[in-house]
């Protein structure tokens, strides 16, 4: 039997188990990368193991977030980060030279490679044939450190791609397209492997686009083959030699086939708030439009902006409508610069970012109270845009500049059947990327050689043991698809202070119930209860560090998502498993206690734990881990358990 593109790369780079799904293995990681607010944990860790560099092929450092360093504290990161790069030997991105994702396809994504960042869009890549997946911090600590990455072996599911996009629908259109069909829910557990003779129409950017999202089906990555359009954009990137074909077997088997026909496609947006509430534009037609904005690591690379760049140029845009661009890299601007499509789009009345993440999480071009913004981003969670009460949408360059002429929602068929001379745009790339290599320092070129660290960046905080009794309150019971941002806002006066564990677990649920923080510290320990999809959303391991610094001993939830559960087990958090019925029957304030000898059941392999309810019921909950993750349960967390190894390694060598 032959093997699909996945099993391929994942057989080249298995150290560790075998390619059988629900199996755990360990992979080989070829590269990594980390962004600011998850990177300054990623270090201190590594300095906390005692580890002398980094041992795989490429680390990288971007600086995405916190670019506008409205205060020391985030300007102190970037100076921790960029000494981090120095002394371990990774490359550093200086803040504004662009997001971690756009920057990273530029200059390292390369075919058949594994990637491993600790950002949840780290799969953007996966359109170049690199097997990129999103974790924790502090998986990527270990890998950086030269240990495998271990999870959990994926359905691979055929996504088969038919005909060529009708005009006005494009890459971002596709990827809509499967989330109006899938949900927010419906990757979890899964990789989505891209073939068909619609592949071939695409670009490696376009694919790119759709590559990104997938991180909002919940899939663990996307990937397409590589072929002439892959030796394309390598070849325009100055990167030609690290192009190598890549494609599955004839007789390869999915566990799943999604066929989707380009041609029936047409121009779509994902209504608030949540990226899957997808409506053919024209259901959603003459909606008034505050804000525009085009760009962030989905749809702000030179080949998205143009497009909005050529159906603006000689016009201005409504005068009721705000519009911004938020490119994905510097390399971006500077290439439009250079053309002159920049004085194009200020002539419209365009506004241009910095590039950075800034307005995908809130910091930046808030919205106004009671308006609509429309954005090519890639989530539009409530509040995730810094206004509790938004109105986002998500759709196409496209789309987003259609709307920012007609002042409204508008399906650009229709536009382009107002305006005669309004055409398609299309998909154009530049003859070479030639733009400035100043801002991204090399690990030759780098400025420190030891850790400098500011008053605002502590110490990781560890957890003990796991105890053999836990017990305690049900402190929040939650709805479905509740998210990292739910759980640890994103916003400017938070995220300068994902360096200070104990100040921003102040923070820890605030969007949920303001009162949560103090309540669970007053508790000295309980217990989180949830619905589906529980921490879907960004990789930020502080959703679950933060939690377990307030004393939270576990999470019940019907289901968990794929990153935020591991980040669970990484910082000794016992994530549980309720049916429907027991989420329906547990109330806020229950006492909860788990009957069982914890400690020893994890360790044993229990499958399941007998949960009292205020002495009066009881209700069975599931515990699904690995015996890697039961040992890293047990110990308290990742970091306890790594260095543990560590040093029994050392005592092995000494005692030989």
């Amino acid at each position: 039997m032959g093997q699909t593109l996945t099993e391929k790369i994942l057989d080249d780079h298995l150290v560790e188990g075998e390619l059988e799904t629900g199996e755990e293995i360990g992979i080989e990681i070829d590269q990594v990368l980390t962004q600011d607010t998850t990177g300054t944990m990623v270090w201190l860790q590594f300095e906390a193991m005692g580890l002398d560099e980094v041992q795989t092929e490429v680390a990288a450092q971007y600086c995405d977030h916190q670019t506008y360093q409205f205060d020391f504290k985030n300007t102190d990161d970037h100076r921790f980060l960029r000494s981090a790069a120095g002394t371990y030997g990774a490359y550093f991105s200086r803040p504004g030279n662009g997001i971690c994702h756009n920057v990273h396809r530029e200059n390292f994504a390369a075919p058949g490679k594994t990637l491993l960042g600790s950002d949840s869009h780290t799969p953007t890549p996966g359109g170049l044939g690199q097997l990129a997946i999103g974790a924790g911090g502090i998986d990527v600590t270990v890998a950086m450190g030269g240990a495998p990455y271990y999870i959990e072996m994926p359905k691979i599911v055929e996504v088969r791609l038919e005909g060529e996009l009708p005009e006005w629908a494009t890459a971002k259109d596709v990827v809509l397209e499967m989330l109006r069909r899938l949900t927010v829910k419906g990757g979890v557990g899964k990789i989505f492997e891209y073939t068909g003779p619609g592949v071939e129409s695409l670009t490696a950017p376009e694919r790119m686009t759709i590559t990104n999202m997938g991180t909002e089906l919940g899939a663990t990555t996307s990937i397409f083959p590589t072929d002439e359009r892959t030796r394309d954009y390598l070849e325009r990137l100055g990167r030609a030699d690290e192009y190598v074909e890549l494609q599955p077997d004839d007789d390869a088997e999915y566990d799943d086939q999604i066929v989707v026909d380009l041609g029936e496609l047409e121009p779509l947006i994902s209504t608030p708030s949540m990226p899957d509430n997808v409506v053919p534009v024209r259901e959603v037609a003459g909606e008034s439009v505050d804000q525009v904005i085009v760009g962030s690591c989905t749809n702000g690379a030179y080949e998205d902006i143009l497009p909005a760049a050529k159906m603006l140029e000689g016009r201005e845009m409504a005068k009721t409508t705000e519009m911004i661009v938020a490119p994905g890299s510097k390399q971006a601007s500077e290439l439009l610069a250079r053309e002159g499509w920049v004085a194009e789009l200020m002539a419209a009345g365009v506004n241009f970012s910095e590039a950075t993440c800034g307005a995908c999480i809130g910091i930046g071009h808030v919205p106004a109270s009671d308006s609509v913004s429309l954005r090519t981003f890639n989530r539009n969670f409530e509040g995730r845009s810094g206004i509790e009460d938004d109105n986002v949408y998500l759709c196409s360059p496209e789309v987003a500049a259609a709307a920012a002429l007609a002042g409204e929602i508008v399906d650009p068929r229709n536009l382009a059947d107002e305006l005669d001379d309004l055409e398609d745009p299309g998909v154009e790339l530049p003859d070479e990327y030639d733009a400035s290599k100043a801002d991204l320092i090399t690990p030759e070129e780098a400025v420190d050689d030891e850790l400098v660290k500011g008053p605002n960046i502590g110490d990781v905080p560890l957890k003990d043991p796991l105890d053999s009794d836990l017990a305690g309150e049900a402190l929040l019971k939650m709805d479905d698809n509740i998210t990292t941002d739910h759980i640890i806002p994103a916003t400017q006066d938070i995220l300068m202070y994902r360096s200070n564990v104990p100040k921003l677990s102040e923070f820890t649920l605030s969007r949920v119930d303001e009162t949560f923080a103090e309540r669970a510290l007053e508790a000295d320990g309980g217990f989180l209860v949830a619905g589906e999809n529980y921490g879907q959303g960004s990789s930020r391991e502080h959703a679950a560090l933060c939690p377990m610094y307030l004393g939270i001993q576990g999470v019940f939830a019907q289901s968990f998502a794929r990153i935020h559960r591991a980040n669970l087990f990484n910082f000794g958090l016992i994530p549980l498993t309720i049916d429907e019925e027991t989420y329906e029957n547990l109330e806020q304030g229950d006492d909860l206690e788990i009957v069982d000898d914890v400690r020893e059941g994890v360790e044993s392999g229990a499958e399941a734990f007998t949960v009292r309810v205020n002495d009066d019921w009881e209700f069975t909950a599931e515990l699904f881990a690995s015996e890697r993750e039961r040992a890293i349960l047990a110990a308290g967390g990742k970091l306890s358990w790594t260095k543990a190894q560590a040093e029994d390694g050392d005592a092995a060598t000494a005692d030989d």
